[in-house]
């Protein structure tokens, strides 16, 4: 047995030698030299082409049986939806019973309400419940289709070109357009007007709607420092100077009256002088400053005596201090007529319900009946000011004439995580101890505010000075306990 193992290997040895001769030597073919190794190339290349040239193989098709089926289907696993939410991002939010006037029935008791932006206190309003009540027992709850078609409601009152007319007339513009959804409102604009290649420079802490907005306009988005000058000036300047397109381009700065995630306050005046000088356009929402600055409540440009022209697009949600649904866009006749063919939240989103818009109609009306309600917001917001002041381990970081009263932490803990539950876990005891309703500033995934966390006061002109008063002690001292070690 062995000699035979010996002699097959002796004769594999030949016939690897015999190969190796072969390549090493010169063939001939049709009278030209070729080394051996390009006739193994060849002889390669032959073959793979023939490998290639034959079908492949495939099994005999039959028909799963039932057994095969259903082990099939039993080892199947979906992926999920969305992934698995960690124990820390668990959260019960309180209920609201009530309508959400200055006092509230939240988790079944009595609660100051310092969580929603009823800033005139108009929420509850027996003249609001009445328009609403008659346009609604007149009209019905809506059109349930996009203005273009049948959404505009034209009986014996117009009710929705009249709300349009009446938030012209009283910002001071030529025109505006009515959305049916206030967040809507700035990420349906924004788009309608900016396109890929376009330009935008925009605060870094604008909320989520006007975040959705930039993304969805697929531009270039260039980000400044919250509310600081400096840096906008920066960044006009390194626009113009390293973009030779720069001046083709369409340019804008995308700014909010009072920043939702801060109660800061833009200063328009030095805006306005930056964009006249690097030729920019300005978008401003004004969700949170109309019917709040001015003497008049027309918002921020009568706070800065900015003549409104100068500003080329305001967005506004109404659901704030005029007490309704829906956001509408004011400026130019031009600026208003491209949105109705372009824009998205008013092409393809059913009508504002005309109850809404009339009752947003109604609201202008009361503010402009009675401007005691903004002077009585205002010292509101004094007097909590007052109260929190030299707060042991919270600092107010919203600017004095801001409704969002917005505190956060003197020291970080140096983890935004860690930061937020401190947060909650003085909101919670207020909102359990002392019955005062307050909420930190809680973000989505999909939030990219660069901003720190904080709890925010949504003051209202309603809030008497005794639950100004609750809410200062409660929140004095609730924090001394829960920051002392920190």
């Amino acid at each position: 047995m062995a000699s035979t193992v010996v002699e097959m290997v002796n004769d594999s040895l030949g016939w690897i030698t015999l190969a190796l001769d072969a390549f090493s030597a010169r063939a001939v073919i049709f009278g030209v030299h070729i080394g051996g190794h390009l006739f193994v190339e060849a002889l390669l290349l032959v073959a793979i082409l023939f490998l290639l040239s034959q079908k492949s193989y495939k099994p005999p098709k039959r028909p799963l049986t039932e057994k095969e089926i259903d082990d099939l289907c039993d080892e199947w696993v979906p992926e999920p939806l969305i992934s698995l939410i960690a124990k820390d991002m668990q959260y019960e939010p309180p209920v609201l019973e009530s309508a959400a006037g200055p006092h509230a029935i939240v988790n079944g008791k009595e609660v100051v309400n310092f969580a929603s932006a009823n800033y005139l206190g108009l929420i509850g309003n027996e003249k609001l419940l009445d328009s609403c009540t008659s346009t609604l027992e007149k009209y019905g709850v809506g059109s349930c289709g996009p203005r273009g078609f049948y959404g505009t409601i034209v009986l014996s009152v117009d009710v929705h070109l009249d709300c349009e007319a009446k938030i012209a007339k009283f910002l001071g513009t030529p025109d505006s357009i009515l959305y049916s959804y206030g967040l809507s409102t700035m990420f349906s604009a924004i788009p309608a007007f900016c396109k890929k290649g376009d330009v935008i420079v925009v605060d870094e802490g604008v909320h989520w709607g006007i975040q959705n907005g930039l993304h969805l306009s697929r531009s270039t988005v260039v980000f400044f420092k919250h509310n600081d000058m400096d840096s906008l000036q920066s960044k006009l300047e390194e626009i113009a100077a390293g973009n030779k397109r720069a001046k083709k381009l369409r340019r804008y700065i995308v700014i909010e009256a009072i920043y939702q995630n801060s109660g800061q306050v833009a200063p328009l005046d030095k805006i306005v002088k930056l964009k006249e000088e690097f030729r920019f356009r300005v978008l401003l929402d004004e969700s949170n400053s109309v019917g709040v600055l001015g003497h008049s409540g027309r918002g921020l440009t009568e706070r800065f005596k900015v003549p409104v022209e100068k500003i080329d697009i305001i967005t506004a949600a109404m659901g704030h201090a005029l007490a309704t649904e829906g956001g509408f866009c004011t400026g130019g006749s031009r600026v208003n007529d491209h949105q109705r063919l372009s824009s998205s939240g008013y092409v393809f989103s059913a009508s504002l319900p005309p109850y809404l818009a009339s009752a947003a109609i109604t609201a202008f009306d009361i503010l402009e009946e009675n401007p005691g309600l903004i002077k009585k917001l205002r010292e509101n917001i004094e007097l909590l000011w007052k109260g929190l002041s030299d707060m042991p381990g919270l600092s107010i970081a919203s600017n004095p004439e801001s409704p969002i009263v917005f505190l956060r932490l003197k020291r970080s803990t140096g983890s935004t995580k860690n930061d937020l539950h401190l947060m909650e876990d003085i909101a919670a005891r207020m909102l359990k101890e002392d019955s005062v309703f307050a909420v930190t500033s809680k973000r989505s995934t999909l939030d990219k505010c660069k901003l720190p966390v904080g709890i925010r006061l949504f003051v209202s002109a309603a809030h008497s000075e005794s639950d100004l008063t609750r809410a200062s002690k409660s929140l004095r001292r609730v924090a001394a306990q829960i920051l002392k070690d920190y």
